[in-house]
């Protein structure tokens, strides 16, 4: 499957190119437009793909009595509503702003809708729809976006294989099959042990004509190779959230990255990516005088000469590689000797002939 993401192009045949990065910025804004917009620039100086928000209104998303799910030592909030409250000031006009200073930054713009008003404000101003794994098996709500025919970038945390192909049926049924699905573990943070890279493995081999990607939620200090594992194992896409200060309380500051964070991954990336090098084996320019000199040739064990039937006895195989190749040995034993050739000399083609 191939995808145009904003200003990139995503194969899902081409798994170790650059791996297309989401800085979530989420409601890390804290409501406050300058701190919103200092996000996009950091992350677009850093080096980020796309920066992403995240668009609700507390009392379209959850009930007064819905209880966290989140560490409570890191964001002390008890109850969903309470904490929602706390992080939607922001709205169309808000994110209208935040897609046109984006532009002007060069950084593709995405946020997450959690209801169809949000969903329908932000078509214009998103490359694409970034679905929460929550609403993963919110079907209405996956038909409503399907329709607007952008890329649904899907984060599949705490979902089962069933579930995740209802979910891609329900959005190709639509007329959308332009579908990115994102390795998630929706815990607020994902301890290390918790993360499961190897599930993208599987992913990559059950719903092996999509793209896959990752949505990290793991503390920032092991990033590098959290991140860079799994892309390695397959994710094309890797999302994280982004904040301009990771010391603040609560909230998903804890949790993630920072612009020197953003930066030291993708040096990360590019050191990787110079290893990885070609992906089909052949050898290299620098490997042209290795495949000359310290290689092996058919060498004269002792002196031959001209005339001679050319025996085993006659013959040694050492460097370098400048002579008849070793794989023609049962040819020259046997023949016959058109000159005299030296011991320890290098045996050339027209040394001997075939009887």
């Amino acid at each position: 499957m191939i995808i145009k993401l904003g200003k990139r192009i995503i194969d899902s045949e081409k798994k170790l190119e650059r791996p297309y990065i989401i800085a979530e910025a989420g409601v890390n804004h804290e409501g406050n437009m300058d701190k919103a917009k200092l996000m996009i620039e950091q992350a677009a100086d850093a080096g980020a793909d796309a920066i992403k928000f995240q668009a609700y209104k507390a009392h379209l998303l959850a009930s007064k009595y819905a209880p966290a799910y989140w560490d409570t030592s890191k964001e002390p909030t008890q109850n969903q509503f309470e904490l929602f409250k706390k992080n939607d000031f922001f709205w169309k006009k808000e994110y209208e702003e935040l897609a046109n200073y984006a532009s002007k930054k060069r950084i593709d713009f995405i946020s997450t809708p959690f209801d169809f008003e949000s969903a329908d404000f932000l078509e214009p101003l998103v490359v694409a729809y970034k679905v929460a794994s929550a609403d993963i098996v919110n079907l209405p709500f996956l038909e409503h976006i399907a329709k607007k025919g952008k890329p649904v970038i899907l984060s599949t945390g705490a979902s089962t294989i069933s579930e995740i192909w209802n979910a891609i049926e329900t959005i190709e049924k639509n007329g959308n099959k332009n579908i990115i699905l994102l390795h998630c573990i929706l815990n607020y943070p994902t301890n290390y042990t918790d993360a499961n890279l190897g599930m993208i493995v599987d992913m990559t081999r059950v719903f092996s004509e999509y793209i896959i990607g990752y949505s990290d939620h793991t503390l920032p200090d092991r990033m590098n190779t959290v991140l860079g594992t799994a892309w390695l194992l397959g994710a094309q896409v890797i999302e994280k959230h982004f904040t301009f200060d990771k010391s603040l309380k609560g909230n998903d500051h804890y949790h993630s990255m920072d612009k020197e964070d953003l930066k030291n991954f993708l040096d990360y990336l590019n050191d990787i990516t110079a290893i990885i090098g070609k992906t089909k084996k052949h050898y290299i320019e620098s490997e042209t005088s290795s495949r000359l000199y310290a290689r092996r040739s058919l060498v004269a064990k002792r002196f031959i000469p001209k005339g001679k039937i050319i025996d085993s006895e006659d013959i040694a195989i050492k460097r370098p590689g400048t002579g008849i190749p070793p794989y023609f040995y049962h040819i020259v034993i046997g023949a016959i000797a058109t000159k005299d050739i030296q011991e320890d000399e290098i045996i050339k083609f027209g040394d001997f002939e075939v009887l």
